[in-house]
């Protein structure tokens, strides 16, 4: 039977998928914690349903498809041109003649993400003085959508956190207290980073540029922000661009721990 032909695997076969793949990698670590991986991943999954048809035949639901990948491309390219031209910049600068730096590349099924779990107590230890101290802060813990497009537009760092680093950062005459902090794991991985501010108008007008950019960051991603406050030394707590409410420290370490479960 026809559709069986892809059975008959050659070494040029698997040569061809490995190239794919590889293009496929280097483009979504482009878009990786940013909108448009949503976007690419949705490209995917078309294009996959689109070879299926082709596959079994289905010309009627093939042709559609198709013409739909063939018109869009042209959109796609608009949509991608930032990405895109980051992507030609990557492939054209990889030092391949470095072993090291080559290997490092293909290293995609490992996870560069760090594996200590939050420690909720020493946070809401060092929320509790800043908060008492009148000490503005704005914090940002990573989950599942990387941070690292704009973890670069601050300081990287990689100290592990507990009460005291988190008071000295933000402590009013630190050279690294304005901006925000980034949280992976128990690891604050960067300091003064400058958050995208969201432009929703229902956001209480008491709220000043740190709530609002908090505010920002987890409509784009499903990060979780706190956020003390310089003037009132109250802690909010913010996800999924919302502001949740809780009834003290001991509820928000709760609601943490969830959250990042």
């Amino acid at each position: 039977m026809e559709f069986l032909n892809f059975l008959d695997f050659g070494v040029t076969d698997l040569i061809d998928i490995l190239l794919v793949a590889i293009l496929l990698y280097y483009f979504y670590r482009l878009v990786r914690g940013t909108v448009a991986i949503n976007i690419f991943i949705g490209i995917v999954i078309i294009w996959a349903f689109w070879k299926l048809t082709q596959l079994l035949d289905m010309r009627l639901t093939s042709s559609m498809v198709g013409g739909f990948m063939q018109v869009g491309l042209i959109a796609l390219i608009i949509v991608f041109q930032q990405e895109i031209r980051k992507f030609l910049l990557l492939i054209g600068s990889t030092n391949f003649a470095n072993k090291r730096k080559f290997v490092k590349h293909f290293r995609f099924l490992k996870q560069e993400g760090i594996s200590l779990a939050l420690e909720v107590d020493a946070l809401l230890a060092a929320l509790q003085r800043m908060g008492k101290t009148g000490t503005g802060a704005i914090l940002v813990i990573e989950r599942n959508t990387s941070l690292d497009f704009i973890r670069s537009s601050g300081d990287e760092m990689h100290i592990e956190l507990n009460q005291p680093i988190l008071e000295s950062i933000f402590y009013k005459n630190s050279p690294l207290h304005d901006g925000a902090a980034i949280i992976k794991g128990n690891t604050i991985v960067a300091t003064r980073v400058i958050l995208p501010v969201s432009q929703e108008r229902s956001i209480p007008a008491r709220f000043g540029l740190r709530h609002r950019a908090a505010v920002g960051i987890t409509e784009r991603t499903d990060a979780l922000a706190l956020v003390v406050s310089e003037e009132t030394g109250l802690v909010s707590y913010i996800k999924d661009g919302e502001f949740i409410l809780y009834k003290d420290l001991e509820e928000l370490g709760k609601m943490i721990r969830k959250d990042l479960s």
